[in-house]
Protein backbone atom coordinates (compact mmCIF):
# COMPACT_ATOMS: atom_id res chain seq x y z
CA UNK A 1 0.00 0.00 0.00
CA UNK A 2 1.37 3.46 -0.90
CA UNK A 3 1.95 6.20 1.66
CA UNK A 4 -0.84 8.20 0.02
CA UNK A 5 -3.27 5.29 0.43
CA UNK A 6 -2.30 4.89 4.09
CA UNK A 7 -2.87 8.61 4.74
CA UNK A 8 -6.25 8.49 3.01
CA UNK A 9 -7.18 5.46 5.14
CA UNK A 10 -6.24 7.28 8.35
CA UNK A 11 -8.25 10.34 7.26
CA UNK A 12 -11.30 8.20 6.49
CA UNK A 13 -11.06 6.53 9.91
CA UNK A 14 -10.80 9.89 11.62
CA UNK A 15 -13.90 11.17 9.81
CA UNK A 16 -15.80 7.98 10.64
CA UNK A 17 -15.18 8.39 14.39
CA UNK A 18 -16.16 12.05 14.35
CA UNK A 19 -12.64 13.37 14.41
CA UNK A 20 -11.67 10.84 17.13
CA UNK A 21 -13.45 12.66 19.90
CA UNK A 22 -12.49 12.09 23.50
CA UNK A 23 -14.17 8.98 24.90
CA UNK A 24 -17.51 9.78 26.51
CA UNK A 25 -17.30 9.84 30.30
CA UNK A 26 -19.66 7.69 32.36
CA UNK A 27 -21.24 8.45 35.71
CA UNK A 28 -22.39 5.44 37.71
CA UNK A 29 -25.33 5.61 40.13
CA UNK A 30 -26.56 3.26 42.86
CA UNK A 31 -29.97 4.70 43.67
CA UNK A 32 -33.61 3.96 44.42
CA UNK A 33 -35.95 3.26 41.52
CA UNK A 34 -37.21 6.37 39.78
CA UNK A 35 -34.06 8.42 40.31
CA UNK A 36 -32.48 7.88 36.89
CA UNK A 37 -35.41 8.25 34.52
CA UNK A 38 -34.47 9.41 31.02
CA UNK A 39 -37.01 12.27 31.25
CA UNK A 40 -34.61 14.22 33.44
CA UNK A 41 -31.25 12.40 33.24
CA UNK A 42 -31.01 12.93 29.49
CA UNK A 43 -30.71 16.68 29.97
CA UNK A 44 -27.64 16.19 32.17
CA UNK A 45 -26.09 13.74 29.71
CA UNK A 46 -26.51 16.14 26.82
CA UNK A 47 -25.27 19.15 28.78
CA UNK A 48 -22.19 17.36 30.11
CA UNK A 49 -21.46 15.03 27.17
CA UNK A 50 -21.52 11.95 29.39
CA UNK A 51 -23.49 8.78 29.98
CA UNK A 52 -25.36 8.11 33.22
CA UNK A 53 -25.51 4.42 34.10
CA UNK A 54 -27.77 3.41 37.00
CA UNK A 55 -28.10 0.38 39.23
CA UNK A 56 -31.00 0.10 41.66
CA UNK A 57 -31.02 -0.99 45.28
CA UNK A 58 -33.87 -2.82 46.96
CA UNK A 59 -33.09 -1.73 50.51
CA UNK A 60 -30.84 0.49 52.58
CA UNK A 61 -28.99 -2.58 53.83
CA UNK A 62 -28.19 -3.59 50.25
CA UNK A 63 -26.65 -0.17 49.62
CA UNK A 64 -24.47 -0.34 52.73
CA UNK A 65 -23.42 -3.93 51.97
CA UNK A 66 -22.25 -2.94 48.49
CA UNK A 67 -20.33 0.08 49.77
CA UNK A 68 -18.63 -1.99 52.47
CA UNK A 69 -18.19 -5.10 50.35
CA UNK A 70 -15.47 -3.84 48.05
CA UNK A 71 -17.61 -2.59 45.16
CA UNK A 72 -17.79 1.08 46.25
CA UNK A 73 -15.46 2.09 43.40
CA UNK A 74 -18.14 0.96 40.95
CA UNK A 75 -20.40 3.85 41.98
CA UNK A 76 -20.03 7.61 41.84
CA UNK A 77 -23.39 8.80 43.23
CA UNK A 78 -25.61 7.09 45.81
CA UNK A 79 -29.02 7.98 47.27
CA UNK A 80 -29.08 6.78 50.90
CA UNK A 81 -32.21 7.30 52.95
CA UNK A 82 -32.37 8.82 56.41
CA UNK A 83 -31.86 5.47 58.15
CA UNK A 84 -28.31 4.93 56.86
CA UNK A 85 -27.14 8.35 55.59
CA UNK A 86 -25.51 9.24 58.92
CA UNK A 87 -23.69 5.93 59.27
CA UNK A 88 -22.40 6.18 55.69
CA UNK A 89 -21.01 9.64 56.44
CA UNK A 90 -19.45 8.52 59.74
CA UNK A 91 -17.86 5.47 58.15
CA UNK A 92 -16.06 7.55 55.53
CA UNK A 93 -17.97 5.92 52.68
CA UNK A 94 -19.05 9.29 51.26
CA UNK A 95 -16.94 12.24 50.14
CA UNK A 96 -17.40 15.68 51.77
CA UNK A 97 -19.13 18.17 49.48
CA UNK A 98 -17.87 21.56 48.34
CA UNK A 99 -21.04 23.63 48.82
CA UNK A 100 -19.57 26.50 46.80
CA UNK A 101 -20.06 24.26 43.76
CA UNK A 102 -23.71 23.60 44.67
CA UNK A 103 -25.45 26.99 44.25
CA UNK A 104 -28.92 25.39 44.49
CA UNK A 105 -28.14 24.00 47.96
CA UNK A 106 -29.29 27.24 49.59
CA UNK A 107 -32.71 26.83 47.94
CA UNK A 108 -33.41 23.51 49.63
CA UNK A 109 -35.83 23.23 52.54
CA UNK A 110 -34.25 24.79 55.61
CA UNK A 111 -35.79 22.09 57.79
CA UNK A 112 -34.22 19.32 55.70
CA UNK A 113 -30.85 21.07 55.40
CA UNK A 114 -30.63 21.51 59.16
CA UNK A 115 -31.05 17.82 59.92
CA UNK A 116 -27.76 16.38 61.23
CA UNK A 117 -28.06 13.25 59.08
CA UNK A 118 -25.20 14.00 56.70
CA UNK A 119 -23.05 16.42 58.68
CA UNK A 120 -19.87 15.51 60.53
CA UNK A 121 -16.81 17.45 61.69
CA UNK A 122 -18.13 20.67 60.19
CA UNK A 123 -18.54 19.11 56.74
CA UNK A 124 -21.61 18.22 54.70
CA UNK A 125 -21.66 14.80 53.02
CA UNK A 126 -25.02 14.84 51.24
CA UNK A 127 -27.85 16.97 49.93
CA UNK A 128 -31.52 16.31 50.76
CA UNK A 129 -33.20 15.33 47.54
CA UNK A 130 -36.68 13.82 47.86
CA UNK A 131 -38.88 12.76 50.76
CA UNK A 132 -42.11 10.90 51.33
CA UNK A 133 -44.06 8.23 53.23
CA UNK A 134 -44.46 4.46 53.12
CA UNK A 135 -48.22 4.61 52.55
CA UNK A 136 -50.86 1.90 52.46
CA UNK A 137 -51.76 1.19 48.83
CA UNK A 138 -55.04 -0.54 48.01
CA UNK A 139 -57.18 -1.66 45.09
CA UNK A 140 -60.20 0.64 45.34
CA UNK A 141 -62.47 -2.04 43.86
CA UNK A 142 -61.71 -4.35 46.83
CA UNK A 143 -62.65 -1.89 49.59
CA UNK A 144 -65.91 -0.02 50.12
CA UNK A 145 -63.98 2.56 52.14
CA UNK A 146 -60.24 3.30 52.30
CA UNK A 147 -58.57 1.09 54.95
CA UNK A 148 -58.02 3.25 58.02
CA UNK A 149 -55.56 1.03 59.91
CA UNK A 150 -52.52 -1.13 59.23
CA UNK A 151 -54.42 -3.80 61.18
CA UNK A 152 -56.34 -4.61 57.98
CA UNK A 153 -53.27 -6.58 56.87
CA UNK A 154 -54.14 -9.22 59.50
CA UNK A 155 -57.81 -9.55 58.51
CA UNK A 156 -58.38 -13.28 57.71
CA UNK A 157 -60.62 -12.47 54.75
CA UNK A 158 -57.56 -11.19 52.89
CA UNK A 159 -55.64 -14.45 53.13
CA UNK A 160 -53.02 -14.57 50.39
CA UNK A 161 -54.02 -11.12 49.09
CA UNK A 162 -51.57 -8.80 50.86
CA UNK A 163 -47.99 -7.75 50.22
CA UNK A 164 -45.29 -6.12 52.31
CA UNK A 165 -41.86 -4.77 51.48
CA UNK A 166 -38.93 -7.11 52.12
CA UNK A 167 -37.40 -4.44 54.32
CA UNK A 168 -37.18 -3.31 57.94
CA UNK A 169 -40.03 -0.88 57.24
CA UNK A 170 -42.35 -3.85 57.74
CA UNK A 171 -40.86 -4.32 61.21
CA UNK A 172 -41.60 -0.66 61.97
CA UNK A 173 -45.17 -1.06 60.72
CA UNK A 174 -45.85 -4.05 62.98
CA UNK A 175 -44.38 -2.11 65.90
CA UNK A 176 -46.86 0.70 65.15
CA UNK A 177 -49.76 -1.76 65.18
CA UNK A 178 -48.54 -2.90 68.61
CA UNK A 179 -48.45 0.73 69.78
CA UNK A 180 -44.71 0.95 70.38
CA UNK A 181 -44.52 4.36 68.71
CA UNK A 182 -46.50 5.90 71.60
CA UNK A 183 -45.68 8.32 73.06
CA UNK A 184 -42.35 8.61 71.26
CA UNK A 185 -42.16 7.62 67.54
CA UNK A 186 -38.37 7.32 67.82
CA UNK A 187 -38.96 4.13 69.80
CA UNK A 188 -39.66 2.41 66.47
CA UNK A 189 -35.93 2.58 65.81
CA UNK A 190 -34.90 1.62 69.35
CA UNK A 191 -37.06 -1.41 70.14
CA UNK A 192 -36.13 -3.56 73.12
CA UNK A 193 -35.57 -7.31 72.89
CA UNK A 194 -39.03 -7.88 74.35
CA UNK A 195 -40.64 -5.55 71.84
CA UNK A 196 -38.78 -7.14 68.94
CA UNK A 197 -39.93 -10.57 70.10
CA UNK A 198 -43.54 -9.34 70.07
CA UNK A 199 -43.03 -7.82 66.59
CA UNK A 200 -41.62 -11.14 65.37
CA UNK A 201 -44.68 -13.00 66.67
CA UNK A 202 -47.03 -10.43 65.11
CA UNK A 203 -45.36 -10.66 61.70
CA UNK A 204 -45.35 -14.46 61.69
CA UNK A 205 -49.11 -14.27 62.34
CA UNK A 206 -49.34 -12.10 59.22
CA UNK A 207 -47.65 -14.56 56.88
CA UNK A 208 -50.81 -16.48 55.80
CA UNK A 209 -52.14 -13.22 54.37
CA UNK A 210 -48.97 -12.42 52.41
CA UNK A 211 -49.07 -13.37 48.76
CA UNK A 212 -45.50 -12.24 48.20
CA UNK A 213 -43.00 -9.83 49.69
CA UNK A 214 -41.86 -7.32 47.11
CA UNK A 215 -38.26 -6.18 46.63
CA UNK A 216 -38.64 -3.66 43.79
CA UNK A 217 -41.29 -1.14 42.89
CA UNK A 218 -41.93 -2.86 39.57
CA UNK A 219 -42.62 -6.09 41.41
CA UNK A 220 -45.39 -4.55 43.49
CA UNK A 221 -46.87 -2.74 40.50
CA UNK A 222 -47.12 -6.11 38.72
CA UNK A 223 -48.73 -7.77 41.75
CA UNK A 224 -51.53 -5.18 41.67
CA UNK A 225 -51.84 -5.27 37.88
CA UNK A 226 -52.22 -9.04 37.91
CA UNK A 227 -54.82 -8.79 40.72
CA UNK A 228 -52.68 -10.97 42.95
CA UNK A 229 -52.91 -8.53 45.87
CA UNK A 230 -55.47 -5.99 47.06
CA UNK A 231 -53.32 -4.00 49.51
CA UNK A 232 -49.68 -3.42 50.37
CA UNK A 233 -47.22 -1.13 52.00
CA UNK A 234 -45.69 0.75 49.09
CA UNK A 235 -44.27 4.01 47.78
CA UNK A 236 -45.95 6.93 46.01
CA UNK A 237 -43.88 5.85 42.98
CA UNK A 238 -46.06 2.75 42.57
CA UNK A 239 -49.23 4.80 43.04
CA UNK A 240 -48.07 7.06 40.23
CA UNK A 241 -47.16 4.12 37.96
CA UNK A 242 -50.50 2.41 38.55
CA UNK A 243 -52.45 5.62 37.92
CA UNK A 244 -50.66 5.92 34.58
CA UNK A 245 -51.72 2.35 33.82
CA UNK A 246 -55.33 3.30 34.69
CA UNK A 247 -55.37 0.84 37.57
CA UNK A 248 -57.86 1.71 40.37
CA UNK A 249 -55.21 2.31 43.03
CA UNK A 250 -55.75 4.22 46.24
CA UNK A 251 -53.17 5.57 48.67
CA UNK A 252 -53.67 6.47 52.32
CA UNK A 253 -51.83 7.05 55.58
CA UNK A 254 -53.66 5.00 58.25
CA UNK A 255 -54.64 6.31 61.68
CA UNK A 256 -51.42 4.92 63.19
CA UNK A 257 -49.50 7.21 60.80
CA UNK A 258 -46.61 5.71 58.86
CA UNK A 259 -42.86 5.69 58.52
CA UNK A 260 -41.09 7.50 55.72
CA UNK A 261 -37.76 8.60 54.39
CA UNK A 262 -35.64 11.56 53.41
CA UNK A 263 -33.43 10.53 50.53
CA UNK A 264 -30.07 12.22 50.06
CA UNK A 265 -27.62 12.31 47.21
CA UNK A 266 -24.01 11.59 48.14
CA UNK A 267 -20.78 11.08 46.28
CA UNK A 268 -19.03 7.78 46.96
CA UNK A 269 -15.67 8.28 48.67
CA UNK A 270 -14.26 5.82 46.14
CA UNK A 271 -15.43 7.79 43.10
CA UNK A 272 -12.78 8.90 40.61
CA UNK A 273 -15.23 11.34 38.99
CA UNK A 274 -16.06 13.65 41.88
CA UNK A 275 -16.20 16.82 39.78
CA UNK A 276 -18.75 15.34 37.37
CA UNK A 277 -20.63 13.82 40.32
CA UNK A 278 -20.82 17.24 42.00
CA UNK A 279 -22.25 18.73 38.82
CA UNK A 280 -24.82 15.93 38.78
CA UNK A 281 -25.87 16.69 42.37
CA UNK A 282 -26.32 20.36 41.48
CA UNK A 283 -28.42 19.45 38.44
CA UNK A 284 -30.61 17.09 40.45
CA UNK A 285 -31.46 19.64 43.17
CA UNK A 286 -32.24 22.47 40.76
CA UNK A 287 -35.91 23.43 40.97
CA UNK A 288 -36.77 22.57 37.38
CA UNK A 289 -35.16 19.12 37.58
CA UNK A 290 -36.90 18.47 40.89
CA UNK A 291 -40.23 19.13 39.19
CA UNK A 292 -39.40 16.56 36.51
CA UNK A 293 -38.47 14.00 39.16
CA UNK A 294 -41.80 14.48 40.95
CA UNK A 295 -43.55 13.81 37.62
CA UNK A 296 -41.98 10.33 37.66
CA UNK A 297 -42.00 9.49 41.36
CA UNK A 298 -44.70 11.65 42.92
CA UNK A 299 -42.29 12.16 45.82
CA UNK A 300 -42.10 15.55 47.53
CA UNK A 301 -39.10 17.62 46.35
CA UNK A 302 -36.53 18.99 48.79
CA UNK A 303 -36.38 22.19 46.74
CA UNK A 304 -39.60 24.15 47.40
CA UNK A 305 -38.79 26.22 44.31
CA UNK A 306 -40.10 23.31 42.23
CA UNK A 307 -43.59 24.62 43.06
CA UNK A 308 -43.20 27.40 40.48
CA UNK A 309 -43.35 24.73 37.77
CA UNK A 310 -46.35 22.90 39.26
CA UNK A 311 -50.10 23.40 38.98
CA UNK A 312 -52.09 24.22 42.15
CA UNK A 313 -53.42 20.65 42.11
CA UNK A 314 -49.89 19.22 41.87
CA UNK A 315 -48.70 21.46 44.69
CA UNK A 316 -51.49 20.17 46.92
CA UNK A 317 -50.92 16.56 45.85
CA UNK A 318 -47.23 16.82 46.75
CA UNK A 319 -48.08 18.55 50.05
CA UNK A 320 -45.98 21.58 49.20
CA UNK A 321 -48.91 23.76 50.33
CA UNK A 322 -48.34 22.65 53.94
CA UNK A 323 -45.32 20.33 54.18
CA UNK A 324 -44.93 20.68 57.95
CA UNK A 325 -48.43 19.33 58.62
CA UNK A 326 -47.83 16.39 56.29
CA UNK A 327 -44.48 15.62 57.91
CA UNK A 328 -46.27 15.19 61.24
CA UNK A 329 -47.99 12.10 59.79
CA UNK A 330 -44.63 10.57 58.86
CA UNK A 331 -42.13 9.07 61.29
CA UNK A 332 -39.00 9.55 59.21
CA UNK A 333 -36.54 6.69 59.27
CA UNK A 334 -33.72 7.15 61.74
CA UNK A 335 -30.42 5.46 62.39
CA UNK A 336 -31.12 2.09 64.05
CA UNK A 337 -28.36 1.46 66.62
CA UNK A 338 -29.18 -2.27 66.74
CA UNK A 339 -29.77 -2.73 63.04
CA UNK A 340 -28.15 -6.18 63.04
CA UNK A 341 -30.68 -7.35 65.64
CA UNK A 342 -33.59 -5.94 63.61
CA UNK A 343 -32.32 -7.78 60.54
CA UNK A 344 -32.00 -10.97 62.57
CA UNK A 345 -35.64 -10.69 63.62
CA UNK A 346 -36.76 -9.92 60.06
CA UNK A 347 -34.85 -12.89 58.66
CA UNK A 348 -36.46 -15.15 61.27
CA UNK A 349 -39.87 -13.91 60.17
CA UNK A 350 -39.11 -14.68 56.52
CA UNK A 351 -37.78 -18.14 57.38
CA UNK A 352 -40.78 -19.06 59.56
CA UNK A 353 -43.25 -21.54 58.06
Amino acid sequence: MTSRAILLGILALALACGGCKKKEESLSLLVWEGYSDASFVQGFEEGHHCKVVASYMGSSDELVAKLRGGSAANYDVISPSSDVAASIARAGLAAPLDLSKLPSYSQLSVKLRNLPLVKANGQVFGVPFMWGPDPLLYDTTAFAQPPDSWAVFWDPKYKGKMSVWDDLSTVYMAAQVLGYDKPNPSQLYNLTDEQLAAVRKKLIELKPNIRKMWATGGELTNLFQNHEVVAAMGWPLMTNQLHQLHFPIGETIPKENTTGWIDHLMISAASSRRELATEFLEYMIEAQTQKKITDVTHYTPANPGAAQFLTPEEIKGLHLDNPDAYMQRIYFWQDVPRRAKYNEIWNEVKAAQ
